[in-house]
């Protein structure tokens, strides 16, 4: 399965309600398993997704995460599959 890990900044007091709004959007998604935490240090918030295809998570970071308002950025980590099997 396709993993990746995406680290958001928010505006400021924000983070909850991002963390509420991007939890009820992939509890619906089918295929996928999801953790969402708020952190502290130069992100505010990590998602960790793993997805049934590539194609459905990039789709799920590109048209959903990333146009969540008051999300100022992100930075997506994809795992590397082939290392996941040595």
């Amino acid at each position: 399965m396709p993993i990746a890990f995406i680290l958001l900044n928010s505006d400021l007091g924000s983070d909850q309600e991002i963390i509420t709004k991007i939890k009820e959007m992939l509890a619906v998604e089918k295929g996928i398993k999801f953790e969402v935490q708020g952190v502290y240090g130069i992100y505010d918030i990590v998602v960790k997704i793993e997805a049934d295809n590539s194609d459905h998570l990039r789709n799920i970071i590109t048209s959903k995460i990333r146009k969540i308002d008051k999300v100022q950025s992100t930075l997506t980590m994809m795992v590397i599959e082939e290392q996941e099997k040595l």
